[in-house]
């Protein structure tokens, strides 16, 4: 990958070679490794390292480490194109994936983590600064729809997989996360290669920045973090704890999460096109209310796996909606500030992530049905910054309290 075009020069390429042919060649590959990788993760902690509740928060704390220091990006990116670091950072995701069954003991788990979470969250902070660099604002909502739908359908493939040949094959998690974890990297290698690195118009601004009118979206990543973490750590722990889900079960639950996200996702793009940013946000946080409530509520009134697996789908396809905050800041941000401010953002969502899982991990031991009634009030402040949120948002005009800026003479 050493030509470099600009982006406005793309459209002379074939249409293999094109960035957003590239975004969704990335889309595809980053969840084979990474949602594998979690799709295993319950069973492979408690079944091979005996974890509890405790380990596991700690576990999740260690992987959100690298997701608070995403900031580092910024200064990565004096030296190195976002592009290569992207594709970089995909290939350690994928490697660090391939070798997890290697080290069976806490220590060991924690170490590979800590590896892959590097290439993951700086992956998805470039990937999300190159999306919104390369998608006009109009074209934007809808592509990032249907980029969430690719991924999805490829991870389809790789737990279809897993799930039609785990006992057939006798297979083990060592294959499953070399394959995965090798595919992944094999996808980011070829990437290096075959494209050119593609030169957006508008310069990105290579040093950390805090702008007082982002305020909100910074609160709203904030939040964000903090309840997004409590359902990526404790929500699929419950079903194999509680219920005792085998690894065959919870793929299949994975995999009725991904057939719902291929068919919705670029509904939900067009949804934020057409409603808008505040109120598809405003949908979310309430829908996110009342699931996690309901969770709660299975441990205190001993309700059945099958609402459980139902809130785990709806969960999921609540939080795809999550793809208006990205549309939210292009709309209100300078374009040169949003490599900077993709990475600032990272690292604000994170900053829960540090200390949530251990925190609650210890909460789960004495309620598990608090846990999801913490993420319930979380979900409850997310929904009342949303109604600040403006119909229309733009530089000038970030929140509800600053007037919008009179429309153009025609």
């Amino acid at each position: 990958m050493t030509r470099a075009i600009k982006l406005e020069d793309a459209g002379n390429l074939p249409l293999w070679r094109r960035p957003r042919t590239l975004l969704f060649l990335m889309a595809a590959a980053m969840p084979i490794a990474f949602a594998t990788w979690s799709a295993l993760l319950n069973n492979f902690v408690i079944e091979v390292a005996q974890f509890d509740g405790q380990d596991i928060g700690w576990l999740h704390t260690v992987r959100e480490i690298p997701g608070f220091l995403a900031i580092g990006v910024i200064a990565i990116i004096i030296f190195v194109r976002e592009q290569v670091l992207g594709l970089v950072s995909l290939a350690l995701l994928g490697v660090a994936t391939a070798i997890t069954a290697w080290f069976p003991s806490l220590g060991g788990i924690l170490t590979i983590t800590m590896l892959s979470s590097i290439g993951f969250h700086y992956y998805e902070t470039v990937n999300q600064s190159l999306q919104l660099q390369w998608l006009t604002r109009a074209e934007a909502p809808k592509v990032l729809g249907k980029l969430l739908a690719t991924g999805s359908a490829a991870t389809l493939v790789s737990y279809g997989l897993i799930m039609l040949l785990w006992d057939p094959l006798g297979l083990t998690y060592n294959i499953v996360y070399l394959i995965s974890g090798g595919v992944t990297a094999a996808i980011a290698i070829f990437a290096m290669i075959a494209y050119p690195q593609f030169e957006a118009p508008n310069p990105q601004v290579k040093k950390m920045i805090l702008r007082r009118r982002y305020w909100l979206y910074y609160l709203l990543q904030f939040m964000a973090g903090a309840r997004r973490q409590i359902f990526v750590v404790f929500a699929g722990f419950m079903m194999v704890e509680r219920f005792g889900f085998d690894v065959h079960e919870v793929t299949g639950l994975f995999l009725i999460n991904l057939v719902a996200n291929m068919l919705i996702a670029p509904q939900m793009g067009r949804a934020v096109a057409y409603f808008g940013e505040a109120r598809v946000l405003r949908f979310e946080y309430v829908g996110l209310v009342i699931v996690f409530l309901l969770y709660g509520g299975i441990y205190y009134f001993a309700w059945g796996v099958a609402l459980a697996a139902a809130l785990y789908v709806i969960d999921n396809l609540l939080f795809g909606l999550a793809l208006a905050l990205k549309t939210y800041f292009q709309k209100i941000a300078d374009p040169g500030d949003i490599a900077p401010t993709a990475a600032v953002a990272f690292t604000i969502n994170h900053i829960a992530a540090v200390f949530l899982p251990a925190a609650l991990g210890a909460l789960w031991l004495l309620s598990p049905g608090a846990v999801f009634f913490l993420a319930a009030g979380l979900a409850a402040c997310s929904f009342l910054l949303a109604l600040l949120i403006p119909r229309h948002p733009q530089p000038g005009h970030e929140t509800i309290f600053t007037p919008a800026l009179p429309a153009p003479a025609e």
